[in-house]
């Protein structure tokens, strides 16, 4: 009996890299209070939990500005705002600790939560939290005494790291104390922003109502750098509303996101808190779900190495099966890696082409160019194509062609046209093969 591939297993044959890519690593993630009374909460944790026994050490960090806001509310105690930054007198500070220490024991109570039947059977996580952040206060600023409101000081980077070693989560919120024995009240997301510079972290993580930072039409822009991050932070920024705390945490973590990635963070992902498995899917999978900030992007164009022989033989493959390609032993690609070139997306191999120089005829084959087939809608032919012909340029080409089965068509569009083969170079003619009739199309690149 035929078994069919399942979704499942599909998606962890995809899963696969990742895995292996993230094992070890350091992630930062950022829980807006807003999370924790979604109706997904519970789903998140048992994501964060789940990342933890894949082997990524989490430094998790929680805010509780709506909680906190309920909590002043009930007690008819009001706080002003100054420059977006809320003023926590000795009144208020009690109300804050209060907030805030009871988030951080329910997600200490989520993340313990070991039932059969659920995510989180088996579980056996450690929940750490601490004084792994000292504060210090704001002081005044124009007239305006900040009073219980502070900033980090100092983060005790030695100690988290050995939690991190020891298998724990670290837990951090809010509320931080300072060397005088006071607590100040911090914006949580200058507390993970921090946390992931001085940590050197891998990621930074945050959550927000929607699924990430979405453009004019209400798609979501997948890549910023941190330049086109700061042109939608001035939009945001236009219209701050203090009170607003979903478009304020949002502004406040991608503000945070810019200055991590310029301070060296890689990435920094802004995910929805709403979408059930948005934080696997972001990390786990080809194209995410949210909206990340590089310094560069994810995906780049350059010459293949050595280690990129597995990508390019997971991508040609099935394509030489079909017999769309020629099919390429592992030991003939080791020996042409030189000659490929790849689109590589975050580590792995979404494209390639390969350009075979007869230098003496100023000719060039372009050869075994493949797609992978999510992603063969948008341009990156095209810009395989680009690059080959820079190549070309620079080893003196004057024509590229190809033989092709399949795509006579694409590369006509691009500007080739037929040859014949005894225009072909005189080393080329003696290897084509006749059996398979390939067309040949040839392009000048002067």
């Amino acid at each position: 009996m035929k078994l069919r591939s399942t979704a499942l297993v599909k998606g962890f044959r995809q899963s696969t890299p990742y895995v292996n890519a993230h094992r070890g690593k350091v992630m930062v993630i950022m829980l807006g209070g807003e999370a924790f009374d979604a109706p997904n909460f519970t789903n998140i944790i048992s994501d964060i939990a789940l990342l933890h026994s894949l082997g990524v050490k989490i430094v998790l960090v929680h805010g509780a500005r709506p909680q906190i806001n309920r909590m002043l509310n009930s007690n008819n105690c009001a706080t002003p705002y100054h420059k977006g930054i809320r003023v926590t007198d000795s009144k208020s500070l009690g109300l804050v600790m209060q907030a805030a220490g009871q988030l951080q024991l329910g997600i200490t109570a989520q993340l313990s939560m070991s039932l059969n039947n659920t995510p989180m059977a088996g579980n056996q996580l450690n929940v750490v939290s601490g004084n792994f952040i000292i504060a210090q206060p704001l002081g005044v600023d124009d007239g305006i005494d900040y009073c219980h409101s502070g900033r980090v000081r100092r983060i005790d980077v030695d100690g988290i790291n050995r939690t991190l070693d020891q298998g724990s989560i670290v837990l951090l919120g809010p509320v931080a104390s300072s060397v005088t024995g006071e607590c100040f009240n911090l914006l949580s997301e200058e507390v993970a922003t921090q946390v992931a510079i001085r940590l050197h972290a891998d990621k930074l993580i945050g959550f927000c109502s929607e699924q990430g930072i979405l453009d004019d039409k209400g798609d979501v822009i997948a890549e910023l750098l941190p330049s086109e991050a700061e042109s939608i932070l001035h939009g945001m920024e236009n219209n701050f509303d203090p009170d607003e705390t979903e478009s304020t945490g949002t502004l406040r973590f991608l503000r945070g996101a810019v200055s991590a990635c310029r301070a060296g963070v890689p990435r920094s992902h802004l995910i929805s808190y709403n979408i059930d498995g948005a934080l696997i899917q972001e990390l786990f999978s080809f194209d995410g779900i949210g909206t990340q900030v590089v310094m560069a992007s994810a995906e780049q164009i350059r010459t293949a190495e050595i280690n990129d022989i597995g990508g390019i033989l997971d991508l040609i493959r099935p394509l030489e099966e079909k017999g769309i390609l020629v099919r390429r032993s592992r030991e003939q690609l080791e020996q042409e890696i030189s000659h490929f070139t790849i689109i590589d997306k975050d580590g792995l191999v979404i494209g390639c082409a390969a350009l075979y120089p007869y230098i003496d005829d100023k000719m060039a084959e372009m050869a075994c160019v493949a797609i992978h087939p999510d992603y063969r809608d948008d341009s990156r032919g095209l810009d395989l194509l680009h690059h080959v012909k820079q190549r070309s340029r620079k080893l003196g080409i004057k024509q590229i062609f190809v033989l092709t089965t399949h795509s006579l068509h694409w590369f006509r569009e691009q500007g080739f046209e037929e040859i014949s083969v005894a225009e072909l170079p005189m080393e080329k003619q003696g290897l084509y093969n006749f059996q398979r009739r390939s067309k040949i199309l040839a392009l000048s690149v002067e």
